[in-house]
């Protein structure tokens, strides 16, 4: 078996200018060009996928990058096929880069008679042959023990600190950071730590899923430029209601910084339409031309952190030191200026 001398990099189809932008940026890193593999992924008339590998990978240590957004089952189904060619392919090592995993709301059964799907997808993952998974911001953090297999879970905050730090310099004494609901507190704890803000809370009640009956802002947000923060952004209601909620309370402004942007249905509307002045989210999942268009939206790119993570993945080097801003600013030097 020949010497793993670089990694190599393969994409599906679910978030290709992602993919790209982690190639471009390795290339800065290594200092030679880091191209993706040459691939065909594409779907016969009944929609059955297939996928064919026209270079040489044996024993070669493979990143598959690939997210398993909407379409959520042609995403992960063309994960496991890539997966099942480079490991029939001879590929000495396969991580499953997944910047952002589906499925990881359904983590535990909440009535009787459910799935905890998320499992069943780690299940399949593990069994198509993934050697490791590199992901950013699971929904929960226990999802890492549903694999058998090492997972290196990245976090968003680390970026949103040094993007708030940027945009919102000299009045960092007026940040309140928010989370939208009693199980997100941890995620906003770390983001207020990160930047030296307090914490307030928004405990919502809801009648029934995807509905939300009454709101309660925990803390003094009178005055304060509010920074929701959260895992991901789905339908984007009970962020603007949240948003709203804030406002009555005496907010001065309301950002939010959501790691995913799932923004389904009339989320982009919603948003538009909202209390928000401004939305950031990560490029873990292509957006789309109305996320692009919308004048309140903004995009933090996941690609410099994912690119150093290969390569310290690859060469058996710490990926939680991309946690420390220490290690995370040189590489995001020239995007953000936080002095």
């Amino acid at each position: 078996m020949p010497t793993m001398t670089e990694p190599k990099l393969i994409s599906g189809n679910a978030n290709i200018p992602l993919a790209k932008s982690i190639a471009r940026r390795m290339s800065m890193h290594r200092g030679m060009n880091v191209g993706l593999v040459d691939t065909r992924v594409e779907r016969f008339n009944d929609q059955e996928i297939f996928v064919e590998v026209y270079e040489n990978v044996r024993g070669e240590d493979m990143f598959i990058i690939q997210p398993t957004s909407n379409p959520a089952n042609d995403n992960l189904m063309e994960l496991l096929i890539i997966t099942d060619a480079l490991k029939r392919s001879s590929a000495g090592r396969i991580t499953a880069v997944i910047p952002y995993f589906g499925y990881a709301r359904q983590d535990r059964r909440t009535k009787a008679r459910t799935p905890i799907s998320s499992k069943l997808v780690a299940n399949l993952i593990t069994q198509s042959g993934v050697d490791r998974v590199l992901t950013l911001d699971l929904h929960a953090a226990q999802i890492q023990g549903f694999f058998d297999i090492p997972v290196d879970n990245l976090y968003a905050a680390p970026i949103f600190a040094l993007d708030i730090k940027h945009h919102f310099k000299g009045g960092l004494e007026d940040i309140m950071v928010v989370s939208p609901d009693v199980g997100g507190v941890a995620r906003a704890r770390e983001l207020a730590k990160r930047i030296n803000a307090p914490l307030s809370i928004v405990d919502k009640r809801r009648e029934k899923p995807g509905e939300v009956a009454e709101m309660t802002v925990i803390g003094s947000v009178e005055g304060k430029k509010c920074i929701i923060v959260d895992d991901l952004c789905d339908t984007a209601g009970t962020l603007c209601k949240a948003a709203e909620h804030l406002m009555q309370a005496g907010a001065a402004e309301v950002h939010a910084y959501i790691s995913h942007g799932v923004m389904s249905g009339p989320a982009v509307e919603r948003v538009t339409n909202s209390h928000l002045k401004t939305l950031v989210i990560t490029d873990s999942i292509q957006p789309t031309d109305a996320i692009l268009k919308a004048p309140n939206i903004r995009i933090v790119p996941t690609a410099p952190m994912f690119a150093q993570a290969i390569l310290n993945t690859w060469n058996g080097t710490s990926v939680s030191s991309l946690f420390e801003d220490e290690t995370l600013i040189p590489i995001y030097e020239g995007l953000y200026n936080t002095l």
